[in-house]
């Protein structure tokens, strides 16, 4: 579905956040990105997504590739329409349009009007509470409410390939859980291949084929779902569960073990 070669992104030609990343999303799986701030999560889906230009940045060398098509730099609405799309992190709703406009502006590319009024009927399926709320003005609505309708105004552009950033940010771990079963079945239901940056390890991995992780703009480490969870770095410094003894502190152990471990 999409693969990263080596792809290098500068800001203001001189500032350098991306090194030779290199990474896959395979038809129909979810994949997450992982990484603390900084590391260059963001900066990744909007290389793919065609939004560094807004910020003065470029992909300067590499090869996004999605299908046989070469995506690095390309026009925002060209990559909506090839069927990609991206959830921005910020909740960033209309706020003064209702949930039910908000949806269909989700729709804007779309040729077959005649078939968005079903798919709007489609996301009240999976998100029933936008029924209840879908003649709300969007920004009077809870963060959880938002999120949801963010999932689902990028659900009605059909998206092939959808890109989520930090969705769990902000929200009660029970919304979290909710959110991110929602985003298992739809990618389920339609075969729709996800990359998910996320911070929040343990969500993110619970509903992952494969992960990555980042550190300074580049993968410093990569596998299936089982193996990170194994991982002993992942499990102390993502998912709280190591063994530490006595009182080591992370920033310490941080440049021995994961550098010396990941990097060799």
């Amino acid at each position: 579905m999409l693969a990263l070669r080596n792809v290098d992104v500068v800001f203001d030609g001189v500032i350098q956040v991306l090194r030779s990343l290199s990474l896959d999303v395979p038809a129909g799986q979810i994949v997450a990105l992982m990484g603390g701030n900084g590391a260059g999560k963001t900066t990744t889906l909007k290389a793919i997504s065609s939004l560094l230009a807004p910020e003065r940045g470029a992909v300067v060398g590499g090869r996004i590739l999605y299908g046989e098509r070469d995506l690095a730099n390309s026009d925002p609405g060209e990559t909506v329409r090839a069927g990609i799309v991206q959830v921005m992190e910020g909740r960033r709703v209309l706020q003064h349009l209702t949930v039910e406009q908000n949806l269909r502006v989700g729709g804007h590319f779309r040729d077959d009007r005649d078939e968005v009024g079903r798919d709007i009927g489609a996301i009240y399926g999976v998100f029933p509470r936008l029924r209840e709320l879908r003649e709300r003005v969007a920004g009077f609505l809870s963060g959880g409410e938002m999120q949801m309708l963010l999932f689902g105004r990028a659900l009605m552009a059909r998206p092939k390939l959808l890109l989520l950033d930090e969705p769990s940010m902000g929200l009660a771990p029970k919304i979290v859980h909710e959110l991110f079963e929602r985003v298992l079945q739809v990618s389920r239901d339609r075969s729709m291949s996800v990359l998910l940056v996320e911070q929040n390890a343990r969500a993110a991995l619970s509903i992952s084929d494969y992960g990555y992780v980042m550190e300074n703009g580049r993968v410093v480490l990569h596998g299936t779902r089982d193996e990170l969870e194994r991982n002993e770095d992942i499990r102390e410094f993502y998912l709280g569960l190591g063994s530490a003894q006595g009182k080591r502190s992370y920033r310490d152990v941080k440049h021995y073990r994961r550098r010396k471990r990941w990097l060799g």
